[in-house]
């Protein structure tokens, strides 16, 4: 025996396709015998009511005596196997005697009717046709025995089961050659996903069913997604890199000098170590803040929440208030992590350079509105317009405001979002992001 892997796709269309086969052919093949059998009785009660009231027009237009009827009645009864009882002024004959005493009832009423009968093993279909002749009444029975068509519709229905064997062993074949060329495009999608864990290609194909449109794009979203996040990975090295730099440039060089360490030297070592510890500081809390919801859309108010309990922890000093108008189970289509890290960069910035209060207000009508603003010394007008500007580190030119901003610009463009950057109402520095989410609010 071969093991069945019942998770198999394949086995569940083919045991559902299998069975509804089995199902279908069974019910047909039931229904036949049921119809056959039903055509074949009124075929054949049609066929004794003609040939009954042909008997009694012979006998009303005089052309034939009763006993002449009788006797060529028996003589029919021989060659088609049809029985006549005939009771006509208070006589009663029959083509065949035997069943004359069963049928003698069915001489006491006077409508027209079919009627069957059994008897020692046999069916018989039987006419009841009354009619007036000379003013007297008589009534006509004509019968079949039906046992000898039933024998044949049994062989005939039996014929048929053989047949709908052979079908349904066919059906199911043909089922079984549907469902692997149907299933082709998911071994295709399979081989493609296993080419893309090689390396060998960096897409899926587009060229797939109607019904797997959704898997491929989520699929291809999901990689440029994991594409983007690896080059902002590498931009941040890239950025902590060059920002160490200069730092560790000057404390090796005073290092590998001649002139001896006085107490000015020394302290200028202890900021530049210093710097190098906050750089690292910041960066390290920027992998915090991403969170454990990579890949889901963003529940804005838990998401903020959790940050903001975060920033508790890393700031104890600072207070940091949570205004939120969103619903708490309100979701909007930006991805968990990325509305993280937008909301992480600014509450960061915010409480590095913040004297005491930090306010995060959210929002969530037909856009999702995050606005951070702090009581620190806030940042020169003129530096305002440069802020978030790519390959422009305004965090040297001046500092606080300038560290992964250029990030948070990248993140909100790809929402089609925007960031206002504003002068404070207590001094320090106010950011607004504002990215549509009209359609996508769940």
């Amino acid at each position: 025996m071969f093991p069945v892997n019942r998770r198999s796709l394949r086995v569940r269309l083919l045991a559902w396709l299998s069975g509804i086969a089995l199902v279908v052919t069974g019910t047909t093949w039931l229904l036949h015998g049921i119809l056959l059998e039903d055509l074949a009785r009124d075929f054949l009660g049609e066929r004794l009511e003609r040939e009954a009231r042909y008997a009694v027009e012979q006998l009303q237009q005089g052309g034939v005596s009763t006993p002449a009827v009788l006797e060529t009645a028996s003589r029919g009864s021989q060659i088609f196997h049809h029985l006549y009882v005939l009771r006509f002024a208070g006589n009663v004959s029959a083509s065949d005697k035997r069943w004359q005493s069963a049928l003698a009832p069915l001489l006491n009423q006077r409508n027209e009717a079919h009627v069957e009968v059994s008897q020692n093993g046999q069916h018989l279909l039987v006419y009841r046709q009354p009619f007036v002749l000379e003013g007297k009444s008589g009534v006509l029975l004509v019968g079949e025995d039906f046992s000898r068509v039933e024998q044949g519709l049994s062989q005939l229905h039996w014929w048929v089961a053989g047949i709908s064997a052979v079908l349904l062993v066919l059906l199911i074949t043909l089922n079984l050659f549907a469902v692997n060329r149907a299933l082709i495009p998911l071994s295709r999608l399979r081989r493609q996903l296993e080419q893309l864990q090689l390396g060998r290609r960096d897409r899926l194909s587009s060229d797939v069913p109607a019904e797997l449109d959704g898997l491929t794009s989520q699929l291809n979203r999901f990689m440029d997604e994991i594409d983007s996040r690896l080059q902002r990975s590498r931009d941040s090295v890239a950025n902590l890199s060059h920002a160490l730099k200069t730092p560790l440039a000057a404390v090796t060089q005073v290092l590998r000098g001649s002139r001896p360490i006085d107490e000015a030297r020394r302290q200028k070592l202890v900021e530049r170590l210093e710097e190098i510890h906050a750089l690292l500081d910041s960066e390290l809390r920027r992998s915090r803040i991403a969170g454990p919801h990579a890949g889901r859309m963003s529940l804005p108010h838990r998401d903020a929440s959790r940050l903001i309990d975060m920033f508790r922890s890393l700031y104890p000093d600072k207070t940091f208030r949570l205004d939120t108008q969103a619903d708490k189970e309100a979701r909007v289509p930006v991805e968990s992590q990325d509305f993280s890290e937008m909301l992480g960069i600014l509450l960061d910035n915010a409480g590095k350079w913040a004297h005491r209060d930090v306010t995060c207000r959210l929002t969530v009508t037909d856009a999702l509105r995050i606005r951070v603003a702090d009581d620190g010394p806030g940042i020169s007008e003129q530096y305002l317009p440069h802020l978030g500007q790519r390959g422009m580190r305004l965090d040297e030119q001046h500092p606080g405001y300038g560290l992964g901003l250029s990030i948070l610009d990248q993140l909100v463009t790809r929402y089609a979002g925007k960031t206002q950057f504003n002068a404070g109402a207590a001094g320090g520095l106010d950011v607004q992001v504002t990215i549509p989410v009209a359609d996508g609010v769940d």
